[in-house]
């Protein structure tokens, strides 16, 4: 126990949970807007939209997370210099960083929040948003009153899911230099070879102390807010 002691006072683990934490607040959050966006062109009525929606999911959910990271930190950041902070910040490199992570932690979790919300689409009866129409509502506002806050709800096991895994995938950016809790793990073990075991024990027990409450929270709003037919 001596030895988990001095790693825990040694390494800043809260400090870089921490960030783990942002990046899934922040990413999930990203995902959530790009991925209902991608849903409605998915459904949409237009043969571009939905042309658009498809091929969006099928190339970045069948590209590598750790590329489409790479891309956006080292190739649009670094190659184009787009920057997301302001480059006479103190911090700049660190919030760029941070920031072209969470961009590209959102555009590839999107696509799975867009299947998600189709698949939640896809439960609403066709009649409610047939008689949304006969009653005068467009295709926008027929969405956004009758059938998405239906396909929310039947969807919110999925999306759950989907955070959850966006909660693991923080760990990608270790590989752009985001010190998150895979690049302290990195660390501690580059220093502490001989701990190896706590210091697994620690990144894996700080995961499950973030993952597990999530599933819980989702599986119970899933049985709270589940659509009665």
């Amino acid at each position: 126990m001596s030895d988990l002691a001095a790693l825990l006072a040694q390494y800043n683990v809260l400090g870089a949970f921490w960030v783990t934490i942002q990046l899934t607040l922040w990413g999930g959050l990203g995902a959530l807007v790009i991925g209902t966006f991608i849903a409605v062109c998915r459904v949409s009525p237009v043969g571009v939209l939905q042309r658009f929606g498809a091929g969006y999911v099928t190339a970045l959910r069948n590209t590598p997370l750790t590329l489409i990271v790479a891309l956006c930190s080292l190739g649009i950041s670094n190659t184009l210099r787009i920057t997301l902070a302001p480059a006479d910040s103190p911090t700049f490199i660190v919030d760029n960083g941070f920031r072209w992570s969470v961009v590209g932690l959102a555009i590839y979790h999107a696509t799975f929040v867009a299947e998600a919300l189709r698949s939640g689409i896809n439960t609403v009866p066709i009649g409610q948003a047939e008689a949304a129409r006969s009653i005068g509502l467009a295709f926008g506002p027929t969405l956004r009153h009758v059938v998405l806050p239906q396909a929310f709800r039947g969807a919110i096991a999925p999306l759950g899911n989907t955070l959850i895994a966006l909660t693991k995938n923080t760990t990608v950016v270790a590989t752009v230099g985001v010190a998150e809790a895979a690049y302290l793990m990195r660390n501690m073990i580059e220093f502490n070879p001989s701990q190896l075991y706590w210091v697994f024990a620690i990144i894996a027990t700080g995961f499950v102390v973030l993952t597990l409450p999530m599933g819980v929270l989702f599986t119970w709003l899933s049985n709270r807010l589940t659509v009665q037919r």
